[in-house]
Parts: C-alpha cells; sequence; structure tokens
C-alpha cells in the first residue's frame, strides 16, 4: 500500500492541503559524535527504528526523526536536551505511540525521545490514595501493581498507554464520566524544560493556591514545552461492587437519550459507551461476539451492592422508556473484561471493515444536552459517506468519535472524509463545544482550535516563544509558529 501524506505533512484541516516541510540539513557530525559518546547502546540511528518513531496509528504518512534516544533516566533528558539545544536539533517525545492525531510524529526531523526504559513506579502511598511513576511506566502494569492494595487508576483511554504520553495528551476515556481525565487525575509532574533545567510542578497535598498552576501547564502541551519525566497521580479504591451491562436499542435516538436522563437523574455512572449499528458488527467480526448488530450501550456501576442495585434500577427503568431490547449483566470479572476488551478493540475492528484500510479517526464533545442532536446529525452525515464509518463515544461526559476505514492511495476519499470532519467539528463548535474531547490537537486540528478558542492561541504562542525560544520541543504540534 502506498501512503499518501494528508494533515500538516501535506493537509487535511478544512480539506486544504499544505505544503510538506521543508527538508532540514543532516545532523551534524559533531552532535552526532557527542551523542554517541554519552549515550553508547541507547542511541540509535538504524532505518528499521527511525521508521519504527516515524509512523503514527492514524491516517498521517510517515515522518521518520533523525535519531532515536531511549531515556533511562531525568539526567539522560537533560543531557540531551542540552545537547540538542546547543545544536539547534528538534526533540520529540515518545511513549507507546498510541495517538492519533499525529502528536509523536517529529515532523521535522531530530531526536525522538522513547520513554519507555523509564517504567518504574517509584512511590505508592496508599494511606493518602497517590503514587508517583516514571513517565514509561504504562497504565496497565501500573493497574496489576495495585490491585493486591486495593487501589487502581482509573484513567482508560483504551490503549496500554504511557503515563507520560497521556499526561502531554490529556487523555481521557471510559471512565471520564465518574473519575475525570488526566486534567483531575495528576497531582504534580517532574519536567525538564528547554533550558535544561529540572523543575517539579506541584506537591502530593491535594489542593494548592501557590502560584500558577504550572502543571496544567503541561498537561496536555504535547511535549511543546518541557519532557514529563515523572508523575505523581491520584489514586482511588476499587469499588466494594462492580456490575456491567450491555443493551441494544432499537433507535440511536432512544441508546442516547437513555444516556442523558441517566445522568440528569443523578445516576453516578462509572462507564457508559455508545457503540453504534456499524461499529458492533465490526466488533463482532474483530473480536468473535456475537451482540445483536443495534445501536448497544456498555454501561458500568462501581458501590456498594445496594447503591449499585439501585442505580441498575433507574438506568433500567429510563431503557425501558427508550426502545431497549435484553439486558445483560455480569459482575463477574472476567465476563467484565471480555465485554470492555472488545470496546477496546473498537478503533481496530472499525479499521479493518476493509483491507488494507488505515483509520481517520475524529472526536468532539459537547454539553451533554445537545449530544442526542449532534449525534444525530452526525449519523445522517456518514449515511450519505461512501467511506464505511463508525460511531463509538464516551457519551457519559459528551463526547464521540467517528472512525473512518479509508484507502490511503484515494484522493477522491481522503477529500470527502475531510469534508464530513469539517462538518462534524463546525456542528460541535456551533454547540459550544469543542473540536476535540481527549484526541488533542497535534497535526490534526490546528485549524480548529483557532477555529474554537481565536486570540487565545495567541497566549498559547506567546508561551511557546518564551518557554521554547528555539522552537525545538516537538515543533510543528497544536500551532503554527
Amino acid at each position: 500500500m502506498t501512503a499518501v501524506l494528508i494533515g500538516p505533512l501535506s493537509g487535511q484541516d478544512r480539506g486544504m492541503h499544505h505544503a510538506p516541510s521543508p527538508a532540514r540539513p543532516p545532523l551534524a557530525p559533531a552532535f552526532l559524535e557527542a551523542a554517541r559518546e554519552r549515550f553508547g547502546h541507547q542511541w540509535h540511528e538504524s532505518g528499521a527504528m527511525l521508521a519504527q518513531h516515524g509512523r503514527s496509528e492514524a491516517h498521517f504518512g510517515p515522518a521518520p526523526p533523525d535519531a532515536v534516544l531511549f531515556a533511562r533516566s531525568t539526567q539522560d533528558v537533560v543531557d540531551l536536551v542540552q545537547l540538542c539545544t546547543a545544536h539547534d536539533v528538534p526533540i520529540v517525545p515518545f511513549g507507546a505511540g498510541t495517538s492519533i492525531e499525529g502528536n509523536a510524529l517529529p515532523i521535522h526531523g531530530g531526536v525522538s525521545v522513547n520513554m519507555s526504559d523509564m517504567n518504574a513506579i517509584l512511590a505508592v502511598h496508599a494511606e493518602d490514595f497517590d503514587c508517583t511513576v516514571q513517565a514509561g511506566c504504562r497504565r496497565e502494569e501500573l493497574n496489576l501493581h495495585l490491585r493486591d492494595m486495593g487501589l487502581f487508576f482509573p484513567i482508560d483511554p483504551g490503549a496500554n498507554a504511557t503515563i507520560g504520553g497521556m499526561a502531554s495528551t490529556r487523555a481521557s476515556g471510559t471512565n471520564a464520566v465518574r473519575y475525570g481525565t488526566m486534567r483531575e487525575a495528576v497531582l504534580a509532574l517532574t519536567v525538564v524544560t528547554p533550558d535544561g533545567k529540572v523543575i517539579r510542578t506541584g506537591s502530593r497535598a491535594r489542593k494548592s493556591a501557590a502560584g500558577y498552576d504550572l502543571t496544567r501547564l503541561f498537561v496536555g502541551a504535547d511535549g511543546t514545552l518541557g519532557i514529563i519525566t515523572e508523575v505523581t497521580l491520584r489514586l482511588h479504591p476499587i469499588p466494594e461492587q462492580i456490575s456491567a451491562a450491555v443493551c441494544g436499542f432499537a433507535t440511536l435516538q432512544g441508546a442516547v437519550d437513555t444516556v442523558v436522563q441517566s445522568i440528569q437523574s443523578g445516576v453516578p455512572l462509572a462507564r457508559v459507551e455508545l457503540l453504534d449499528v456499524m461499529q458492533i458488527r465490526a466488533v463482532n467480526r474483530w473480536s468473535k461476539l456475537d451482540l445483536p448488530e443495534t445501536t448497544t450501550l456498555f454501561f458500568e456501576f462501581h458501590g456498594s451492592p445496594a447503591g449499585v442495585a439501585e442505580q441498575v434500577a433507574t438506568v433500567e427503568a429510563l431503557a425501558a422508556e427508550n426502545g431497549v431490547g435484553d439486558f445483560a449483566w455480569s459482575t463477574l470479572a472476567e465476563e467484565r473484561a471480555r465485554l470492555w476488551k472488545a470496546r477496546h478493540e473498537a478503533y481496530w475492528a472499525a479499521v479493518n471493515l476493509r483491507p488494507n484500510a488505515v483509520g481517520w479517526s475524529t472526536d468532539v464533545c459537547v454539553p451533554i444536552s445537545r449530544l442526542p442532536a449532534c449525534i444525530l446529525a452526525t449519523q445522517a452525515d456518514l449515511a450519505t459517506c461512501s467511506v464505511p464509518a463508525t460511531i463509538v463515544g464516551h457519551v457519559g461526559d459528551g463526547n464521540f468519535h467517528v472512525i473512518f476505514s479509508i484507502d490511503p492511495t484515494s484522493p477522491d476519499e481522503l477529500a470527502e472524509v475531510a469534508a464530513v470532519n469539517a462538518r462534524i467539528v463546525e456542528r460541535a463548535l456551533a454547540m459550544d463545544g469543542t473540536c476535540t474531547g481527549e484526541h488533542g490537537i497535534g497535526l490534526g486540528k490546528q485549524d480548529w482550535l483557532v477555529a474554537e478558542l481565536g486570540d487565545a492561541v495567541d497566549i498559547m504562542r506567546m508561551l511557546k516563544r518564551t518557554m521554547d525560544p528555539k522552537n525545538l520541543f516537538n515543533p510543528g504540534k497544536i500551532f503554527a509558529l
């Protein structure tokens, strides 16, 4: 398959095509000599390694770095930053590579800093419900470590992402309706700044009025302002009772209305995910399930046995008024894991609706009261689109995704999807929503960021120029300077 470069590499925003970034000169021999001497076998320049760090899981074309460093300590990152700054070499942090807006693509070359070897769990303070981990720690490994302490880390974007990457992209996911996003989960960060300093942005205290909120500045900054090396996180007790349900609806309207009414009724939903008919069809094929091919909600309820029973009864009553079919309930961990595994594999299930396709995934978020209208209008858009597409969403907080299964060699398909994407985003903004609920801006939605926030983006540019005057930290992401 021949990849077609789209996005700011050659054009995506509003369907327009941008010129590719100008070619950079090769890394200076003095820089390479110093890097090889300092980092030894942690330093890589092989074609296979560069290719691995120059592709994403989405529709963006390849953009390999000039070199890759596997950092093992904060000091490694400091030394690299000082070396790169002295030679004007771009630096792009790399976690698990699971972001889908091109967030970690080194479009200006330079060095990709792979954080996967910095994966230690440094401290767990069970009595205070917090922990500190290195940036390369994976969320599933963290939860496995916490399980026997009766604790868990709830942010679940689907992929087994690194904690540092989740902080950098302000990740969210299936549990956000109850537990919030990385914005709420991060208490403090250790960050290496563009001038080579190591700063700590906060403490383990649950609240603070000490100066600017630097933690929130770096959460969601895509590595454009600093490289996160350690993260202190809020933890939660594992609920006494967990119950999951899967239920199909005759109509998309009925499913979305059930979610909105449940929230308006005060039901403390832990998880609620919507999968439309096409997504259920894809999940059945990919995950070897036999769910009825109707618009489907996945629910999860947390709490005491009596509290969960009350939540279940309320949601069942609301669903019955909105055209629900049968509920499939489970409190068994293995059955819940099987169902949520299918939800977590939804992206790849959707992409593989056709052979040799790649995914173009977009997401928006709107106020919960506007969610039914927004999703129904999006469904109407997809009904006229020739490219297979699915709707899947964390609808409990007004966020949903559309996943297109595209032929990257077809300019007509790329243009058609770009136009549909534009309508989806414009509709969300008109409803006082946002162009991205959790994917981030990265490469793909830079024009939409300006449409959403206007002159506020100039403040972001000012911060970037002040903190990174040489524009070496993940250049070309979020906005153009």
